[in-house]
């Protein structure tokens, strides 16, 4: 009931938002003239409602080109592998072979993995780069069957076999835990597919390390309540109707409620910046903003996992996570280089939480294992922006250049 209410409101109020843009356009487009201040005073309290609601199709990737070796290269997207829930998508080089395969492995967390984008666009200059883009849940038919935390394992299992021998994986947030669980699994059936480096970013490897609020709220309520209260059914006239879902504007929501004044003053910057001509800064946030109102739906297995499994169970640091059955054993890990990142202001993924991974892969020898903790970024400034290319990038590309 829930959703069905909410898509209600969303039909409705998207002509309202549509009709805003359009005079955004039209208005731009006037503010040259002798009239320029008061019609884009106008203009920017039409941005702010057209910009005030949830839209679920994922946005353009945008990386066409990269900077390499000193030259300018076209890029160009393929997907290589097709599933129902992601797309093994290559962002390929022009005319650029033998650089290192990276399996860039996006969260699925009420975001699509253009999230990343930036990442991308930095990874790119030294790398073969490949993510997993995942799709909205309300999009996938019912009879496409479930998604289990279990099976994000398998997908990227499946992922790294495209791949084949000495790939790399690069997992940020959430999906660290299952890159670390199928980095386990093939060592332990000695698969000549394992990756040759992991590196595993801002990831909850260990939740029960300076819990965070967000740690905190997931281990306020019982499991019980979560799947009551959270989980909705995609509507009828959608793809995915019939399909339990933990909807993306619940996740979102959530995320907004944590640093609520932040995103109000985000909102007054950008107006104050379009009405002062200020345009560049204004369409900073703007552009953030279209990113961050993007948001997926997550299969309600998944989600539902997680919160078991992860944020309550701490099921793979205390030895109890299985896959198939069999208990994910990472002391089986012996061939894999690894690397952990952490943001010293993070306030999803703590300090200390993705460093457990260190303790639990026992089985590497001492030079195998490396850790890097970025002074002045908080979760996000990990893997994008100014410290992530400048200081963070450096350490992840010696990392793998290390293990080849």
């Amino acid at each position: 009931m829930l959703y069905k209410t909410y898509q209600t409101y969303a039909d409705l109020s998207a002509p309202i938002r549509d009709l805003a843009s359009n005079s955004v356009s039209i208005l731009s487009s006037w503010r040259a003239g002798m009239f320029a201040d008061p019609f884009r005073r106008m203009g920017a309290y039409y941005e702010q409602i057209a910009l005030a609601g949830f839209t679920h199709a994922r946005p353009p990737y945008d990386v066409t080109q990269v900077v390499s070796g000193g030259r300018t290269i076209a890029v160009h997207e393929e997907i290589v592998y097709d599933a129902p829930f992601a797309s093994l998508l290559r962002f390929r080089k022009d005319g650029v072979e033998g650089d290192p395969k990276v399996l860039l492995i996006a969260p699925m967390s009420g975001h699509f993995a253009t999230l990343l984008r930036g990442t991308i666009q930095t990874m790119l200059r030294d790398h073969d780069v490949y993510i997993t883009d995942w799709r909205n849940a309300r999009d996938i038919p019912k009879d496409r069957g479930a998604f289990s935390l279990e099976d994000f394992t398998t997908y990227i299992i499946d992922f790294l076999h495209q791949l084949g021998p000495e790939a790399h994986i690069v997992a940020v947030c959430q999906p660290t835990v299952c890159a670390l669980a199928a980095t386990a699994v093939m060592a332990a059936a000695k698969d000549p597919c394992q990756p040759a480096s992991l590196t595993l970013m801002a990831g909850p490897i260990d939740p029960r390390v300076a819990p965070t609020k967000v740690n905190e709220l997931a281990n306020d309520k019982p499991y019980e309540w979560f799947e009551k209260n959270l989980i909705g059914v995609v509507p009828a006239g959608l793809a995915g109707a019939g399909r339990r879902v933990y909807p993306g504007f619940l996740q979102l929501t959530a995320f907004k409620s944590m640093n609520i004044d932040r995103h109000r003053k985000s909102f007054v910057d950008m107006f104050q910046h379009r009405i002062a001509g200020e345009f560049e800064k204004a369409d900073a946030i703007k552009t953030f903003y279209e990113e961050y109102f993007a948001i997926m739906d997550l299969p309600a297995e998944f989600y539902l996992d997680t919160i078991k499994h992860v944020f309550q169970g701490y099921a793979l640091p205390r030895g109890e996570m299985t896959y198939r059955g069999a208990i994910v054993d990472t002391r089986a890990i012996k061939r894999t280089f690894l690397l952990t990142v952490e943001g010293e202001r993070d306030d999803i993924c703590a300090v200390g939480q993705t460093l457990a991974a260190q303790d639990m892969c026992s089985g590497l020898r001492p030079y195998m294992k490396s850790h890097h903790l970025q002074p002045g970024v908080g979760h996000y400034g990990v893997f994008n922006g100014r410290r992530w290319e400048g200081q963070i990038y450096p350490v992840v590309r010696n990392h793998i250049r290390s293990s080849i």
